[in-house]
């Protein structure tokens, strides 16, 4: 029914779920920053999350913490559970009771957890697909979700939803909270994965500033076609010159928060290539500004 990972960097939490299940998004995902992740699923306690959150922020280890926690559920044989903390321990269990194939593995900084899986084989997959994969902890968390989808997921051959949480301090929009990243797919007829990575696509190019450093291009060398564009648009009532004047930023300016790209403007005299400047041109394209 359900697969999924939990991972620390030791600086953002996360974790990443897909299901036959409608909106799983909204049941097995709990994590808080600075502190730690939990999957809760199966036949899902959500109250045992947030006991082994407030367990973990006192001061307990994973393994602690999910065991104390599961000593206060009757129902603990139908649970299945991944746990990790900050500091990198991670631990996780699964009832007697969990439809086969049930199982987990626990690795340095994560713990991937499965039921009614195609086989072993979906989380090794996930286990090996986190270790290898370089980037970000939210880069890491997609490719092991994509690789027990890979691998068979749920043995039945359903698939219905997906989400991805991950949380690091001060790393969400324009600083003001902790979430890095937050999306679900609640119901969808393609592999819920694959849509789940392409809304993070979007959630990359919108919100997350992740730009190669060098990929940026000088307004000054740009600012024709940017008046063009902007002119096409109707955000730019000025001279097109190829000057990049004070009216030329301001509608740049315009332009950006209207695609949500305010946290994105640089206080320079360059733009990002990539997220900003590329996306631009693609978009004055599509609408026939320019060829």
């Amino acid at each position: 029914m359900t697969f999924s990972i939990v991972a620390t960097d030791e600086t953002d939490v996360g974790v990443a779920v897909a299901s036959k299940f409608i909106a799983v998004g909204a049941i097995v995902p709990q994590a808080k920053a600075g502190i730690g992740a939990v999957a809760t699923q199966c036949y899902a306690n959500p109250r045992l999350g947030s006991l082994i959150l407030k367990l973990l922020e006192s001061g307990l280890n994973a393994n602690d913490a999910l065991i104390k926690a599961l000593g206060e559920d009757s129902g603990r044989e139908e649970r299945q559970l991944g746990v990790v903390s900050i500091r990198g321990d991670a631990a996780a269990y699964t009832g007697s009771k969990c439809p086969e194939y049930a199982g987990h593995i626990v690795g340095s900084g994560y713990a991937v957890q499965g039921n009614i899986l195609a086989g072993p084989e979906v989380l090794e997959r996930m286990a090996r697909a986190f270790e290898a994969k370089r980037g970000e902890l939210v880069d890491k968390l997609l490719e092991a979700l994509s690789a027990g989808d890979a691998a068979g997921g749920d043995r039945r051959g359903g698939k219905q939803s997906a989400a991805i949480i991950v949380l690091r301090p001060g790393g969400g929009y324009l600083g003001l909270t902790d979430t890095y990243v937050d999306l679900r797919v609640d119901d969808h007829p393609d592999p819920p994965v694959s849509e789940l990575r392409r809304l993070f696509s979007i959630w990359e190019l919108t919100l997350l500033s992740r730009e190669d450093p060098n990929d940026v291009v000088l307004k000054s060398n740009v600012a024709l076609t940017v008046q063009r564009i902007l002119k096409g648009l109707g955000l730019y009532s000025g001279d097109v010159n190829g000057n990049w004047d004070e009216a030329t930023e301001e509608a740049f300016r315009a332009w950006a928060g209207l695609e949500n790209f305010e946290n994105k403007v640089r206080n320079d005299d360059k733009i990002w290539g990539g997220s900003v400047y590329r996306y631009l041109i693609n978009e004055a394209r599509r609408r026939g500004i320019i060829d």
